[in-house]
């Protein structure tokens, strides 16, 4: 069984809903088996920032498929929930990023594995760390907890564990 880990983000309502069908999708897959998911947070957008505020987990699934199989199904999913490209780094129904798939290294012209800013990523990071804080990446030769200690503060702070709530909104923040 192989191990991945999945970014999921969506900053077109319903975003808590794109993100749970997503799962959903995947878990319904005979070679998938989500182990665990992390809380959702709300974020800022990155990039183009001329949008709607994200929502961003991360799951780990086990799946018995070979990468470029997973981006397959990963893409079918987006493409599924209605993810339009028009922007790069545009308002999106759902994204499905490919993190980590064990600790292999993958560069072709479809996929890089670990993903390329991962380590720059709070959005990713935290969530990451939620639920596997421990997890030593070798091409980085650091753990998730290592590379969430060297983000800036500003950029945690930007990653708020939310809720959904009905309403405008639909989400806020945990405690509120």
């Amino acid at each position: 069984m192989n191990k991945v880990y999945i970014a999921l983000g969506s900053n077109i309502a319903p975003r808590f809903n794109y993100l749970y069908r997503a799962i959903d999708i995947l878990q319904q897959h005979e070679d998938i088996e989500v182990a665990k998911q992390s809380s959702v947070y709300e974020t800022d957008p990155v990039g183009y920032t001329d949008q709607e505020q994200f929502l961003n987990m991360v799951i780990e699934l086990e799946t018995t498929l070979e990468p470029i199989a997973l981006l397959n199904v990963c893409q079918s999913i987006e493409r599924k929930l209605g993810r339009k490209r028009d922007i790069r780094w545009g308002p999106r129904t759902i994204d499905l990023d490919i993190l980590l798939y064990n600790q292999t290294s993958i560069v072709n012209d479809r996929l890089v594995v670990p993903h390329r800013r991962l380590h720059e990523r709070a959005f990713v990071l935290i969530p990451l760390a939620e639920i596997h804080p421990s997890l030593y990446i070798e091409s980085l030769e650091q753990s998730i907890s290592e590379l969430v200690g060297q983000l800036p503060l500003q950029d945690k702070e930007g990653v708020v564990k939310c809720q959904p709530t009905e309403g405008v909104r639909e989400s806020k923040p945990f405690g509120s």
